[in-house]
């Protein structure tokens, strides 16, 4: 139920934060300054949104093509789906999040720490590479968080 309680909260309080931001900063720069400002931000933010989701992508295939779980990668495509959609978003504090999770070291320290906080935990047994031909095998031991003892 707090997840749900926080999201009540950020679909509130997100709306609130834009609208206070627009009044400060169309009051100090204008009204057209700060729509223009609106559109350069998301034209810079999708012109890096798309370099940085080729190199996630190329990241992921390489992994791939080595035999590794791209979980990190996949998680970092995701953020990075989700920076597109606060930086399409009209705002200054959307814009902000948007361009923090653009920063690749930000995002990947990020993604790290979903992944460990997640509840499941997944260690992969590196004495055991995987098999070669058509079928791959992963042994590995995992542990419910929320079974521990």
């Amino acid at each position: 139920m707090r997840k749900f309680q926080l999201g009540i909260a950020l679909f509130i309080l997100m709306p609130l934060i834009e609208i206070y931001l627009f009044i400060k900063i169309g009051t100090e720069i204008g009204a057209l300054s700060t729509i223009l400002l609106i559109v350069f931000t998301a034209v810079v933010g999708v012109a890096l949104l798309r370099h940085q989701g080729l190199s996630t992508l190329q990241n992921v295939q390489r992994q791939m093509q080595q035999g590794q779980i791209p979980a990190v990668g996949l998680l970092e495509g995701i953020m990075l789906f989700f920076a597109g959609a606060l930086l399409l978003t009209p705002g200054f504090f959307t814009d902000t999040i948007g361009f923090i999770i653009l920063i690749p070291a930000i995002r990947k320290k990020l993604a790290l720490w979903v992944l460990e906080n997640s509840g499941t935990i997944v260690q992969i047994n590196p004495d055991h590479p995987p098999q070669s031909g058509p079928k791959h095998f992963i042994e590995g031991e995992f542990q419910d968080k929320d079974d521990r003892s």
